[in-house]
């Protein structure tokens, strides 16, 4: 019975004589792609400052980080596609863009021609097309959102269709675990990952 508790008491401490030893616990920080240099490694990121509700990101947060990737390929999810449009505020219908020469967010007031929420990435709206489309004959903008499931139509005033396509185009989110706040242990693309179908 002596024998029986000890291997008990063994099992329960083990786990946290292993997390002592290997340097405790890191933390986990998630943002969305404005820069990715794949030669070097090396992502820049608006990062969540709502990041204790996942669910509900807000990249907000200035001045942009920058992050080394895992240095285990196995540790990284898909390649992360850089884009300047940080977020979609559907109900304000207004988008923020990142600026890459000021280094800020700038906020775009945005008319609504269409929407459809409940767009899966395979639906024929959306499959085998590239997003953003930007339609400057038409004065027009798509983009859709993987993540909300949402495929949007609207247009800007006349002087942000000079902007280049980037513009309009989502930077992946990715969620990543860290120690050291600039390198990352595992990576995910949540962007690419699709873990609801």
């Amino acid at each position: 019975m002596t024998s029986r508790k000890t291997l008990l008491m063994l099992m329960a401490v083990l786990p946290f004589l292993l997390l002592l030893a290997c340097g405790g616990f890191g933390k986990v920080n998630q943002g969305r792609v404005v820069a990715y240099d794949a030669e070097k490694g090396l992502l820049t990121l608006i990062l969540d400052s709502n990041y204790a509700d996942p669910a509900n990101p807000r990249y907000d947060t200035l001045p942009p980080a920058t992050v080394r990737v895992p240095e285990d390929p196995l540790e990284m999810g898909p390649a992360p596609e850089a884009g300047m449009l940080v977020r979609v505020d559907a109900a304000s219908s207004q988008v923020l863009i990142f600026d890459p020469v000021s280094q800020s967010l700038k906020t775009v007031n945005y008319t609504l021609i269409e929407q459809k929420d409940n767009v899966y990435r395979d639906a024929p709206d959306v499959a085998g097309k590239t997003f953003p489309v930007v339609d400057r004959q038409n004065k027009t903008v798509s983009i859709y959102s993987p993540r909300q499931r949402s495929l949007i139509v609207f247009t800007v005033p006349e002087e942000y269709f000079a902007l280049p396509d980037e513009t309009w185009k989502a930077g992946d989110e990715v969620r990543y675990y860290y120690k050291d706040p600039a390198q990352s242990l595992r990576l995910m693309n949540v962007t690419k990952t699709d873990i609801t179908r």
